[in-house]
């Protein structure tokens, strides 16, 4: 390609690429940048590429310029980061001597320099800014060399950077904001150098022509403020990530694409722990309405985050959750704050003093707590002992790290505060330090010590799905998981209901609502719990699903079965006639004496979670091994109705309450045999498990009459096609060590839904396809009366349209059912292919808590039952 400068060019809207460390740190990668140079030039824009310094380099420079390093150290770094640029210019097939040469004597020119004996500020700057200098000068060469006249320009000719009130030295060199304003003639002298041009991020220059430095991730911000400048049609940044997600994508593999934000959202996310980009270079794009986009550069086409102007029509919701480490809080108190004239701006001099930002505040009549970020401030040790004593002047003061800041990002905050109930839930298990609700109603932040922060993202994030606070169903906000991404193209595992479409069609033949059970998936997932060896005994929870053949399938695997009333006792002798009762557990809730006797009766194993039988009934257990459950004081799951644990639940008796239970037991002449514990269903967590094991085993070792322990049940099932299987290997590996530990204790589990929910699934008839306000609705012939699910957990089931199974998703729809009541909603905001009366849906898992919940109201009809071998 040549390059053109014609009057036709030089009117053409222009469009800025910027390409972070990782994307300028090989051949490969400057192909790619080559490439999307000439194809935005061939859509007819001129082209502004900014970019950072090789991956590793500004890291480098960094340690040269670092106060207090002598000269034999800095020449020896000064060499390697030369022989690192003349190595690369090599590999880009270029002579080093030509292209950069002038620039190695600059560094070593600036090694020797006098100004480096005492690191001034514009000595450091001058080093850093090298960085970029090499990176753009080789990418010029090497694209020129392949055809591109890419032609370079120093961004200190055109960045200036912006003095600020109240701005410290450090400020004012190294980390620097520049204007927005042009100069006069800016866009004649920048339009002079051509249409096709490469230049530095992270640096500019103040009034005096002097380097200035933009901050760590400033490359960011160099291209914003060019866009700015220009008024581009948009800013691209290409990085090694497709966008900004939902949560760090790492630690929660199931994040969201978010594939459109507005400035304000990418702003509230970036500032509160997102890597993806600087949060200063939101700003400029915001003030010039210069759309940004986030892309990847190994996934050129990936259409990635557009950041923009706010949707009129965008409605509430959590985007996403971030997280913040290394966060200080300093907590200051006393009774003579309460009304006294200027305490707040006694207190801030203090921090100004020392040169500290503030971040988040709470306040209350005798205290204030602050926040200090450490992306920000100069935060040590000393700082904070001589900020202590500064602010003892004036209040008691206390410092509290390290800590982490935990950040629901959306809009509508506080209208989502029902559907936060979960979450809200969660932190209450914590110690949360400080909750901050901006005023702008963008964001929720809990401050949570720094070592729990972790481990709560993953269980944050969905529980925030399942409360419908973050509308994943919403296609035009949240894209694919970045599982869904890292497993590319490769097809899913065809589920067995795909597999055996046309015995399914047959049967929905026959009448539906229908559900129907595969036998083979329950084996599989039955063998699967079966290879963990610390497990002793496995008992299934029947009241998942209680269809004989699937207790016959279980008992055939070796499982026992958890019962919780008499009748389903009943129904498992009735169903496998000549069972061992030692096979059955027995664990009411508030159940009748008369049920407890008739558990008795049949010699099975009993449960009591409280105190009351043992008083009141003590010859019916006198002589008995008894069960006892307890309640840890928390419950766990991904709703609160599912959660069996905590002063709101009815289950399980409290630690405090042990000793008197003991005593009750040793009066009646009964024995504690074993401990359980079942706290809550839809764990993904294998380290719950662990947590349970601690719990229980303290509490045995003060009886001293204990053999077996219950971990209870609650193994997640996720909601989607393609999410992570609960990983057996990791509960393997943590029962495993609590063996080890504690191998005087058998060790049980009763899990329920998780043996049976993949293995189950639900034919539905569609009744009508209306359009209603914008909404399309699907109606089908089953509803809450035959799913209720949805309704009272917010569990999400998926849907396919098995009569079009092969057709792609061409609508977005709700799914519901006939019952005359407004939560009658199976599925909301569902891609479906274009669905007609007469098709026949699949709701997927729905194996446990199906047609066991299955009622008749409205007088319809109950569904039917239909097996698989």
């Amino acid at each position: 390609m040549t390059h053109t400068d014609s009057p036709g060019a030089r009117s053409a809207p222009w469009v800025v690429l910027k390409f972070g460390g990782s994307s300028v740190s090989s051949r490969t990668r400057w192909d790619t940048i080559g490439g999307l140079v000439a194809k935005r030039k061939s859509e007819g824009f001129r082209v502004l590429v900014v970019v950072s310094a090789v991956s590793g380099v500004t890291n480098a420079l960094v340690a040269l310029s670092a106060p207090g390093g002598d000269i034999a150290q800095r020449r020896e770094q000064a060499a390697a980061l030369e022989t690192r640029h003349r190595t690369f210019a090599q590999e880009l097939g270029l002579d080093p001597e030509t292209v950069i040469g002038d620039l190695i004597a600059q560094l070593h020119a600036l090694v020797d320099d006098p100004r480096a004996a005492v690191s001034a500020l514009d000595w450091q700057a001058d080093v850093l800014a090298l960085g970029e200098l090499f990176s753009s000068r080789l990418g010029s060469a090497y694209l020129s060399a392949n055809g591109l006249d890419l032609r370079w320009s120093d961004a200190r000719a055109f960045l200036r950077a912006q003095v600020l009130p109240n701005q410290s030295d450090w400020a004012a060199r190294l980390s620097v904001n520049c204007r927005l304003q042009p100069e006069p003639g800016f866009h004649e002298r920048f339009a002079a150098q051509g249409d096709t041009l490469i230049t530095q991020g992270f640096i500019c220059a103040d009034d005096d022509g002097r380097t200035a430095i933009l901050g760590r991730g400033g490359s960011d911000t160099s291209a914003a403020c060019f866009g700015a400048l220009l008024g581009a049609q948009r800013v691209e940044t290409w990085t090694d990530v497709p966008g900004m997600f939902s949560a760090n994508p790492r630690q929660v593999p199931q994040a969201r694409l978010l594939t459109r934000l507005d400035y304000e959202e990418a702003q509230e996310i970036a500032s509160t722990g997102a890597k993806v980009l600087h949060p200063r270079c939101i700003s400029p794009c915001r003030e010039a309405r210069v759309p940004l986009w986030i892309r990847d550069t190994s996934r050129p086409d990936f259409e990635g985050t557009v950041i923009g102007p706010r949707l009129a029509d965008a409605a509430p919701g959590v985007k996403a959750i971030s997280t913040k480490r290394g966060i200080v809080l300093v907590s200051m108190d006393g009774i003579g704050m309460w009304q006294q004239v200027g305490f707040l701006a006694d207190v801030f001099e203090r921090f100004k003093r020392h040169g500290l930002s503030v971040d988040l505040i709470g306040s209350s009549e005798a205290n204030v707590t602050v926040s200090l970020d450490p992306s920000d401030n100069l935060v040590t040790t000393d700082v904070l002992e001589r900020l202590a004593a500064d602010l003892s002047e004036v209040c008691r003061v206390k410092v509290i790290a390290p800590c982490a800041a935990i950040t629901l990002v959306g809009r509508g905050m506080r209208s989502l505060l029902h559907k936060l109930s979960d979450v809200l839930a969660e932190f209450g298990r914590e110690r949360v330090h400080l909750i901050s609700q901006s005023s702008n109603d963008l964001n929720l932040t809990f401050v949570v010590d720094e070592a729990v922060a972790e481990g709560m993202l993953p269980r944050l994030h969905e529980l925030l799905i399942h409360a419908q606070a973050m509308p994943v169903e919403e296609t035009a906000v949240f894209g694919p998981s970045w599982q869904e991404l890292e497993r590319g193209a490769a097809p899913l595992p065809s589920p067995w209901w795909a597999q055996r479409r046309q015995v399914l069609m047959q049967q929905a033949g026959q009448g539906t609502p229908c559900y129907v059970y595969d036998l083979p998936t329950v084996r599989e997932k039955a063998r699967g719990l079966r290879r963990i060896g610390a497990l002793d005994r496995r008992f299934y929870a029947i009241k998942a699903n209680p269809h004989p053949q699937i207790l016959r399938t279980l008992e055939a695997e070796g499982f026992g079965f958890e019962c919780v009333s008499a009748g389903e006792i009943e129904h498992v002798f009735n169903s496998l006639p000549g069972l061992d009762p030692t096979r059955v557990l027995f664990t009411p809730s508030f159940a009748a004496r008369s049920e407890y006797e008739a558990a008795l009766a049949h010699d099975v194993w009993v449960t009591l979670d409280s105190v009351y039988p043992l008083r009141h009934w003590p010859e019916l257990f006198a002589g008995r091994d008894l069960w006892l459950r307890l309640d840890p004081g928390y419950g766990r799951g991904h709703h609160e109705k599912v959660r069996t644990g905590g002063s709101g639940a009815k289950f399980g008796l409290p630690l405090a309450a042990l000793e008197d239970f003991a005593q009750e037991a040793r009066r009646v002449g009964a024995r504690i045999f074993g401990l359980h514990a079942h706290l809550g269903s839809g764990i993904l967590d294998a380290s719950h498990w662990r947590d349970v094991f601690g719990r229980l085993a303290a509490a045995a070792e003060s009886l001293g009459t204990i053999s077996a322990l219950n971990l209870g049940g609650g193994l997640g099932v996720p909601a989607e096609r393609g999410a992570d299987p609960f990983d057996l290997d990791a509960l393997a590996h943590t029962l495993a060590e609590a063996k080890a530990l504690c191998p005087q204790y058998s060790l049980w589990m009763e899990p329920g839904r998780y043996l049976v929910a993949d293995a189950g699934v639900l034919l539905l008839r569609v009744t009508q396809v209306i359009d209603k306000g914008g909404v399309l609705r699907v109606g089908v012939d089953g509803g809450m009366n035959t799913l209720l699910r949805p309704a009272l957990y917010n569990a999400r089931h998926e849907v396919f349209n098995l009569s079009r199974l092969d057709e792609g998703d061409a609508i977005s729809c709700d799914v519901v059912g006939p019952i005359c009541e407004t939560g009658d909603v199976l599925a909301r905001r569902r891609r479906l292919p274009e669905t007609f009366e007469g098709d026949v849906l699949l709701v997927d898992t729905t194996g446990a808590y199906g047609a066991v919940m299955a009622s008749a109201y409205n007088l319809r009809g109950l569904p039917a039952e239909a097996v698989l071998e």
